[in-house]
This record gives C-alpha cells, structure tokens and sequence, in this order.
C-alpha cells in the first residue's frame, strides 16, 4: 500500500512539474485588439472578478473569471485560474476543459491531451449541457456544448501531435454530440483533415457527403466552405481567390490552413509549405489555424530529408488542374 502512494504521489509530482515547465517556457502571445474591444474585455474581466470575490465558492466565477482572462491574451494566468479552480472542484469537467483549451493555446499539447481526456472520464455517464458563448455570435446563440468541446479539443490536440489514430477517435466522440449544424459542420471538417492525413480517403470523402448543402450556419461559415469544396460543390480556386494573406483574421488563418492541406494532399508541398508559412506572417498566433501551420512548419524542419507521405510535384504556386 505504502509502495502505491508513493508511485501515486510520483505521477501527480511528475504532471505537475511537466505542466509548470510549461508555463515556465511557453510562449504567450496577445491578441490584436482594437481598443474598444479591449476596453469592453477588461470591464468584463473586472465584473468577472468582482463576482468570484463575492463568492469564491462557485465553480461558475471561477471559469469565468479564468475564460475572461484568456480573452485579453493572459493564457498563463487564465491557466493558474482553472488550476485554483481544479483544487477547489476536481471533479467539475469544465474547469479542465478550458484549461485544456489554454494549454493548446501555449501550446502544450502533453498537458492538453491530459486534461481533456480527464474531462472525458467526468462526463461519463452525464447528461450533455450547452456551453454559454463569452463571446457571442451575431444571433447570440450557442452552438456549441460541453461534450463537443471537450471531444473537439481533445481531437485537436491529437491532430497537433500528429496523432491522428487517437484524433480521428476524438472526433468521432464529438461527432455523436455535435447535434447542431455549426458543431457538426466543425467536427467534420476536422475529422475530414484526419482521415485524409491517415490516407483513408474514400472514407474522408463519403464523410463529407453526409453534409447537407443548405444547412443553416451562424458562426461556422468557412467550414462549412471548405467543406462544398472537400464535396466538389464548389471550386477551391474560388476560395483560395477570396483568401486574403498574410492571415491577419481568423477567418484567413483557418481557411488559409486548411486549404494548405488541401494542396499537400493533392501533391503540392511547396505550395502548401507556403500558405502556412503566409499564415505564420499574420497575427493570429492563438487561432488553430495558425496553431496547426506552425506544427506543419516545425515539422517540415525536422523531415527536411525524409519522404513525404504525399505525392509531390514542383510547383511553388497554386495549380488547381492537379486536383
């Protein structure tokens, strides 16, 4: 007995200390914001506070107050507000589940995996709940719950490691909550991206398929584009037109990434190693696409002299005869 504490209390040091390194030596970039926009997050973030003091006991001000802190660019300090957040109510999946979220953000991906896999255990069983937006849609309406977010990010991170056995797994979880069109048209899009980088491509295009052309999305509009265009219902080279580099928006960073694996599909390394590296110029240092273009370009450095997995031509610009 006394021989398992200790190897308990080794795995919780160990974690702990990889998630303190982390923090140590993340990078955190902030967001651009206008300065009305900063404003208005900062009052936010004040009101957040001012609630949490009245009452430290509620799991509720507790992430609030760590989500609005993330909004201004304090990814440290958010996490060190869940991690308090977590001491106080272990078994509140939320709290993990945002603070897996931050983890992708500084890119610790380790860390990430960990936390979201936890929240997966703490929803067993559990019915799911829509998850309110910090930062509304046009139609103030969530779109999203806690179940999907957690799959969603759990998958990501997977996909960032370049595990895509264990993300197309994730994804498929998601998928089974994803119950509006917004979420599913996301998890399809990623799930898509998964499939085709595990070479299972019929299977990529018959997921697609399933997604109905008039479906009525609020906030996921680019992937639902990329998506007619993984359908063959619209042209790519009508979207790459409409793409505005370097990416200094998110909408930019997530088409501009995934239609840079688009071109790496169909054998276009160079040109795909050129829109992320177009992505990386812009702004959106904490957007996924600009997350995964970065992993892509990172790893292109260290496989410089392996094979790729991908058929490849020469070109270094767009050639959409190709595809």
């Amino acid at each position: 007995m006394k021989t398992l504490l200790v190897i308990t209390f080794c795995l919780f040091s160990s974690v702990a200390s990889a998630q303190t390194n982390c923090l140590q030596t993340a990078r955190e970039v902030s967001p651009q914001l206008s300065a009305e926009a900063r404003s208005d997050f900062e009052t936010k973030l004040n009101e957040a506070r001012e609630l949490y003091e009245k009452d430290r006991n509620s799991a509720d001000r507790v992430i609030w107050l760590g989500r609005r802190t993330a909004y201004l660019g304090r990814y440290k300090e958010a996490i060190r507000v869940f991690t308090d957040g977590i001491k106080q109510f272990p078994a509140d999946a939320r709290l993990y589940r945002h603070r897996g979220h931050r983890f992708i953000t500084l890119r610790c991906f380790d860390e990430a995996i960990a936390d979201l896999k936890k929240a997966s255990t703490l929803i067993k069983g559990r019915p799911d709940e829509i998850e309110p937006d910090g930062l509304p849609n046009a139609r103030n309406v969530p779109t999203s719950t806690l179940q999907s977010n957690i799959w969603y990010h759990l998958g990501l991170a997977h996909y960032l490691k370049r595990d895509f056995q264990s993300a197309l797994s994730a994804y498929r979880e998601a998928e089974k909550v994803s119950t509006n069109a917004d979420m599913l048209v996301a998890t399809t899009h990623w799930l898509y991206m998964t499939l085709r980088r595990l070479g299972r491509e019929d299977e990529a295009r018959k997921t697609v398929a399933a997604i109905k052309d008039d479906l009525d999305i609020i906030e996921n509009a680019d992937y639902y584009k990329l998506i007619r265009v993984y359908k063959g219902t619209d042209p790519a080279a009508d979207l790459w037109k409409k793409l505005n580099l370097p990416a200094n928006n998110v909408s930019n960073a997530t088409l501009g990434y995934s239609l840079g694996n688009w071109f790496l599909y169909n054998g276009q390394r160079e040109v795909a190693i050129k829109t992320f590296q177009q992505i990386t110029a812009g702004d959106q240092w904490s957007s996924f696409g600009y997350i995964a273009a970065e992993s892509e370009l990172n790893r292109n450095k260290s496989k410089t002299n392996r094979r790729s997995p991908f058929k490849q031509f020469s070109e270094t610009k767009p050639n959409f005869h190709r595809i």
